[in-house]
């Protein structure tokens, strides 16, 4: 029996655990799910939604096994992965499908076949707590997956380290435990809003770390897709990270890994918010402020971080190098100091601060913009500048984007959860709501519906 879940955008938040073989979507009192809540009717998308919008069912399959199907009877149009259904037209629903209504771009729900999404091989307190979905991101030691609170169905992202391959990773520390206590207890102790949140921490079999979700993705990714950013987009993200950089400088805590995969965008909109994160390999500054272990991406290590094997040392200065690097790229769409620059090592080009300037690259980027790059790109971190001497810069002296920033945290601030009762409460639903699904006989179940925010 196919069984699943789907969340959505309506900002609606319960379960909706279908147990029959056919349920309905949709304004009307009658649909199993309605959408007739007196917050969402104020929406100018209420209006775009239909009576009856749409509906999931089975069918028998080959090999007795069932077969979920979405089928379409709006008059504005219901989406499965961004492809138009149709009125009266049916599609068959996979495992983390995204159903939009209306517009492709308002996904609504997710949908979870519960036959082959083993929820089983996670920790059963994580279980109790949240439905893991699909992988957002990869790396070394783990990978970060979408998943969606119980009580709420509010997105999170998970991030999930190995122990196994954390343990065999020959740059961490003698502990490996070490580098996500340290992440742990710092993010608990954070609150700026352009620094990720954790939610919650499991330590299991492996390592789960509960975020916040950011919906647009890296800004590594966004760079690259663009080729590179505005000029306007660069100072509003730049500005944010100097904020959270400095309030993170403020309490003592040293990032040391900065780069654009470690820098979170909250919307795929132009305009948005960003969140500085991965705290890994951070360092809380203790009676001194010198620290000597060579960590962090090699493209973004200040000079004195490479040279930290020998007499020297290094401190909170080395932020301010690799937001250089970070703002060098954005403007430019190519990074500073690079391996592939034969003739010189990437260890030589850092040291010395001889950049590669490519001037056509340049030619639309201002000077205020560049003046403020190459302070930051100043080999001697006693001259360099700090977080405090680049907001005071004359290019981020901008009220029309410090404005816009304000408005930015103003939405996310202002973002409220509309509450959904479906007709017909069932104890199945409650099972699930209260972390008992697990007992559930899944070939009994054809979907889970849960509205997220």
């Amino acid at each position: 029996m196919t069984s699943g879940r789907a969340r959505s955008s309506l900002s609606l938040r319960l379960v909706q655990e279908c147990v029959n073989d056919n349920y309905w979507f949709g304004r009307d009192r009658s649909c199993e799910y309605c959408f007739d809540e007196p917050v969402l009717k104020r929406t100018d998308k209420y209006r775009t939604y239909s009576k009856k919008h749409f509906r999931i069912f089975r069918e028998m399959g080959p090999k007795n096994s069932y077969i979920a199907y979405i089928e379409d009877h709006s008059g504005n149009g219901t989406f499965v992965n961004r492809e138009l259904v149709g009125k009266g037209r049916r599609l068959p629903l996979n495992n983390n499908s995204e159903i939009a209504l209306s517009v492709w771009s308002n996904k609504v729900f997710v949908f979870f076949d519960l036959t082959v999404d083993d929820q089983s091989i996670y920790p059963k307190e994580l279980r109790d707590q949240y439905i893991m979905s699909k992988i957002l991101g990869s790396g070394a030691c783990g990978e970060v997956k979408l998943a969606f609170e119980r009580k709420t169905c509010k997105k999170v992202a998970i991030k999930i380290i190995s122990k196994r391959k954390f343990a065999i990773g020959s740059e961490r520390e003698a502990d490996p435990a070490l580098n996500v206590e340290t992440e742990i207890e710092i993010l608990k102790k954070l609150n700026h809003p352009c620094i990720i949140k954790i939610k919650d921490f499991f330590d299991a079999e492996d390592y789960y770390i509960v975020l916040e979700l950011m919906e647009g993705g890296e800004l590594f990714d966004r760079v690259v897709g663009n080729k590179r950013l505005k000029e306007a987009t660069c100072k509003l993200y730049f500005y944010q990270m100097l904020l959270a950089v400095q309030y993170l400088h403020e309490n003592g805590i040293i990032h040391r890994d900065l780069k654009p995969e470690n820098v979170l965008l909250s919307s795929p909109k132009e305009d948005c918010l960003i969140k500085i994160t991965d705290f890994g390999q951070s360092k809380i500054l203790g009676e001194t402020s010198l620290m000597r272990t060579l960590c962090g991406t090699p493209t973004y290590l200040a000079p004195e971080v490479l040279n930290s094997f020998g007499t020297a040392g290094y401190n909170r200065a080395v932020d301010c190098w690799s937001l250089g690097v970070i703002l060098f790229i954005c403007l430019s769409g190519y990074p500073p100091f690079s391996e592939h620059k034969t003739q010189v090592s990437l260890k030589d080009q850092i040291t010395s601060g001889k950049f590669n300037f490519i001037p056509e690259a340049w030619a639309e980027v201002s000077e205020k913009a560049l003046d403020l790059v190459k302070k930051l790109l100043v080999v001697d971190p006693k001259v360099r500048f700090t977080t405090e001497a680049a907001l005071r810069h004359p290019w981020l002296q901008d009220e029309d984007m410090k404005k816009k920033f304000q408005n930015l945290l103003f939405e996310e601030n202002k973002s409220v959860s509309l509450p959904h009762t479906p007709a017909q409460p069932s104890t199945s639903r409650k099972r699930l709501l209260e972390g008992e699904a697990e007992d559930a006989d899944t070939t009994k179940r054809l979907a889970v519906c849960a509205a997220v925010s």
